[in-house]
């Protein structure tokens, strides 16, 4: 039987501010009997209507929707975590609440008016005392030939939603009040009868859906929330959960994170 009710693909977008509303930030949903439809981005109290999602309106949807007691399984697409050399170069312990309220201390990427460039350039936050290199990757970037968090200013980089979205992952993670598992920094096993959210890479499973009249960025949320059902329809979700890593590799992966699809 499958685990989740529901599935959820959001492509991210690190663009502007958390108030900005984006052609990046799509979301797509379906659950087990219906097609999957885009969820148009709701109206905020303080931001009106907007013609495509905010950042900030996504996390405070996802952290309502997640609240809501319906089993959804969510992926997100960027990065959650840090590789081991950043824990290690800045004195971190390696645990993942920890580095979520530090990093947020340094990168306030989700208050107003906050551009990631800001916090680079200094204007504002204390990026310059945890930053870190390109050349860091985490295993699963390195196993699936991925861009590390830290790339910025490449095509089809990743660093910007990663630094802009990290502290959107803290407020789900407070508002949820252990409602949610975050994978696989909560463990490798997601309890029955509860949601959790997971990072996802769509270019891994994109080219196997047709695109229809889709987006590069529709596309992608729809490859998510179809790619999550079809797993655990098909009861390989199980599998992808539990990646072939050795003891150090999955010591390591419970801090840095791992992209689920990543074998």
């Amino acid at each position: 039987m499958p685990q989740f009710e529901r599935y959820i693909g959001v492509d991210y977008s690190g663009a502007e501010t958390a108030e900005s509303s984006l052609k990046g930030l799509r979301v797509y949903a379906v659950n087990q009997r219906e097609e999957p439809k885009e969820i148009p981005p709701q109206v905020h109290p303080s931001l009106g209507h907007r013609k495509y999602w905010t950042r900030r309106g996504i996390g405070e949807w996802l952290a309502s929707e997640l609240s809501a007691g319906v089993t959804t399984l969510v992926g997100i697409d960027h990065g959650f975590s840090f590789p081991l050399e950043y824990f290690e170069t800045h004195n971190l312990p390696f645990y993942w609440t920890v580095f979520l309220d530090d990093f947020q201390r340094h990168w306030p990427t989700d208050e107003e008016h906050m551009y990631v460039d800001f916090v680079r350039d200094g204007l504002h936050g204390n990026g310059a005392m945890r930053c870190g290199k390109a050349t860091w990757r985490r295993i699963t970037e390195r196993r699936c030939r991925a861009k590390s968090v830290f790339h910025f200013d490449v095509q089809g980089s990743v660093a910007k939603s990663t630094h802009s979205g990290i502290p959107w992952l803290r407020f789900i993670r407070s508002r949820t009040a252990g409602q949610v598992h975050f994978w696989p920094f909560d463990g490798w096993q997601v309890p029955e009868g509860k949601s959790a959210i997971v990072e996802v890479y769509p270019a891994l499973w994109s080219k196997s859906f047709h695109p229809e009249d889709r987006d590069t960025h529709q596309h992608d949320a729809y490859s998510i929330a179809v790619w999550l059902r079809r797993a655990d329809v098909e009861g390989t979700l199980a599998r992808f959960l539990a990646p072939c890593l050795n003891d150090q590799e999955r010591s390591i992966a419970e801090f840095e994170g791992w992209i689920l699809g990543v074998p």
